[in-house]
C-alpha cells in the first residue's frame, strides 16, 4: 500500500478501525488443505489466540502451541476445551521452542520478529522426516509484483471488512495483538534465505500483504 497517498492511507485506517478482520486467521484453512487427514504432532509458532492451534488440535493427537506474550496464551488456554489435545506454553522463538519432532510446525504472521534464519534452522530441526512446515509471513513491499499485489488487496480488503462484519457490531479479533513492528525483509530476500536453510521450499506472494511458504522435511 505504500503507493497510496497518505491521505487515502489514513482513510484507510479509518474504515479498518472501524471494520477489522483477521488476515491471518483468513489463511487458517489455507493451511489446513497443506496438511495430511490425520497427524500425530503439531507446534504452533506464535499461536496468539490458539484460533489455529484448535484448528489443528481436530487433525493431530497432539498440538502445542507457543507464544511469547503471557496474557494472550492466558486466553487462548480459556477460549479452548479441557477435552482438546492442546497445550499452551509462554516461551520465546527460537530459543524457546520444545524439541519435538514435530509432523506438522506452522508459523503465521511472527516470523517477520524473530531472528529469520535462526527461525527456519530451528524449525527445519524440530520437523519430523516427511513432516510439513507451513508458514504465512510478511515481506517488505519493494518489486512491481508487491505494489501490484497490494494495490489489488485494497479493495478487495474493504469487501472481506464489510462481509466479515456485515448487519453486527465489530470488535477487534482477539488474535490480533499489539506486535506491529514492520518487515525488513523482501520477497527475494525472502526466497533466497529460505531456500538456503530448506531446498525445494513453496513460496509465494499473497494477497492482503502476505506470502506463504511450504516444506516437506527429509
Amino acid at each position: 500500500m505504500t503507493l497510496l497517498p497518505r491521505r487515502a492511507l489514513r482513510a484507510l485506517d479509518r474504515f479498518h478501525a472501524a471494520h477489522p478482520w483477521d488476515h491471518n486467521a483468513h489463511f487458517h484453512r489455507w493451511i489446513l488443505r497443506r496438511l495430511p487427514g490425520r497427524v500425530g504432532s503439531a507446534l504452533d509458532v506464535g499461536c496468539g489466540s490458539g484460533d489455529l492451534a484448535r484448528l489443528l488440535g481436530a487433525r493431530a493427537e497432539r498440538v502445542e502451541g507457543i507464544d511469547a506474550d503471557p496474557a494472550i496464551t492466558a486466553r487462548a488456554r480459556e477460549l479452548t476445551p479441557a477435552a482438546a489435545p492442546v497445550t499452551y506454553t509462554v516461551a520465546d522463538a527460537p530459543g524457546g521452542l520444545p524439541d519435538g519432532p514435530y509432523d506438522v510446525i506452522t508459523c503465521v504472521a511472527v516470523l517477520h520478529h524473530l531472528p529469520f534464519t535462526e527461525a527456519l534452522l530451528a524449525f527445519r530441526d524440530r520437523l519430523a522426516p516427511a513432516g510439513t512446515l507451513v508458514i504465512v509471513g510478511v515481506s517488505r513491499e519493494r518489486t512491481p509484483a508487491d505494489h501490484l499485489l497490494g494495490a489489488v488487496s485494497v479493495p478487495l480488503n474493504i469487501v472481506m471488512a464489510l462481509l466479515r462484519n456485515w448487519g453486527r457490531p465489530a470488535p477487534r479479533p482477539i488474535s490480533m495483538t499489539a506486535r506491529t513492528s514492520p518487515a525488513d525483509m523482501t520477497f527475494p530476500e525472502i526466497v533466497r534465505e529460505a531456500r538456503a536453510v530448506l531446498p525445494g521450499a513453496r513460496l509465494r506472494r499473497r494477497l492482503f500483504w502476505r506470502y506463504t511458504l511450504v516444506w516437506h522435511g527429509r
